[in-house]
């Protein structure tokens, strides 16, 4: 332990003299966090919305007051009236409307009859979210313009009463767990990666190969000095990053506690990915080259952004091998459910067996030449 303690101790000194790669493997992850948290998954507003009335009737005023109300107090949509349809349909393929509400020719006569009369929503269907938001509001409001003015004090009909188990979750706080995963994984991209093909390419791994240290002493020390240096920026992402994102009792000692042993658990396993990636890598472009690469196939197939039901056969069977997956899964459970061990206990296994795994690999493959 004396040979591996001492690698340990020449890396973090090293990593000590290098604030630059402290701020780069701590801050960029915190940016992340605060840009894409705000930037998706907040309430859509203020969409532009043509509003056509072609019948001049009294349901058709009373619709157009019924759709002013809703644009009053949701703020979803901000609604522009135009008298002919084909100025609006313009600015509609122009980008100036994100929508047009065509209220049509005898609509008034048809709601009267009780014919089945029908409003048109002309949508910009380039933005799918945008789109997706105008629909759902419009389709919403329909009902409500529909009713009869006398609601009957009993009904037959089923309705749906949906109860939430947890407190709203904006999207920030769906973020956090999959962005302190990335901190840990930048850390152990420099760490586990550029740092050790640096070494090789200066020559300055040569010093170990003279020494009687054995091939695994020498994984195992990168490894836990890779590992402290993810554990640092991935405890501070899991304290700052609960504070940014709003988490409830983000200082909980017990929470912190069990965070901690998941930050443990998913450092020594990214650490040791890395070491296995990198074992036979001698060129330094190499590990900056598929960065990159690496974050895109890890990252995004592990339900950090997404939930993984939605994927297709082919990625999901990437989120099951992948390590980033139990890593989120658990982190997951513990911000934003506050639930204990025995709900990650499956994720903990997993990172615990895989670094197993990729540390005897990474010893096997490991060559004590220059």
């Amino acid at each position: 332990m004396h040979r591996v303690w001492a690698i340990i101790e020449r890396d973090l000194r090293r990593f000590r003299r290098s604030p630059v790669l402290v701020i780069v493997s701590i801050i960029m992850p915190l940016v992340q966090l605060v840009v894409l948290g705000y930037a998706f998954g907040g309430k859509i507003k203020n969409l532009h919305v043509g509003v056509v009335d072609e019948d001049h009737g009294v349901p058709g005023v009373k619709l157009k007051e019924m759709f002013q109300a809703v644009a009053a107090n949701a703020r979803t949509f901000t609604p522009s009236y135009y008298s002919d349809k084909a100025v609006a349909m313009r600015d509609l393929r122009n980008g100036k409307l994100n929508g047009v509400l065509d209220i049509p020719p005898l609509f008034s006569r048809k709601v009267l009859a009780g014919a089945s009369p029908k409003v048109a929503l002309v949508e910009d269907n380039t933005d799918q979210f945008s789109s997706s938001a105008l629909e759902g509001v419009v389709t919403e409001m329909l009902p409500t313009y529909n009713s009869s003015p006398v609601q009957p004090r009993m009904t037959a009909g089923a309705t749906l009463a949906v109860v939430e188990v947890y407190p709203y979750v904006p999207y920030i706080q769906y973020l956090l767990p999959g962005v302190i995963v990335l901190a840990i994984f930048v850390s152990a991209m420099i760490g586990g990666g550029i740092i050790y093909i640096d070494d090789k390419a200066r020559g300055l791994h040569e010093g170990y190969l003279v020494t009687p240290i054995s091939k695994f002493e020498l994984i195992l020390g990168f490894t836990l000095s890779g590992a402290a240096k993810a554990i640092i920026a991935g405890f501070v992402l899991v304290t700052l990053g609960s504070i940014i994102a709003g988490i409830p009792d983000p200082l909980n000692p017990l929470r912190l506690a069990k965070m901690l042993l998941l930050v443990v658990a998913t450092a020594l396993a990214l650490i040791s990915m890395m070491f296995l990636i990198m074992v036979r890598v001698s060129d330094p472009l190499v590990p900056r080259a598929i960065f990159g690469m690496l974050n895109t196939v890890l990252y995004f197939p592990s339900g950090a952004v997404y939930p993984t039901e939605s994927f297709p056969d082919w990625m999901r069977a990437i989120s099951v091998a992948d390590p980033f997956t139990y890593a989120v899964h658990g982190f997951k459970q513990l911000v934003l459910k506050n639930t204990g061990l025995m709900a990650i206990s499956g994720d903990l296994l997993f990172l615990l067996a895989f670094t197993v795994l990729a540390m005897s690999a990474a010893t096997v493959l490991f060559r004590r030449t220059l």
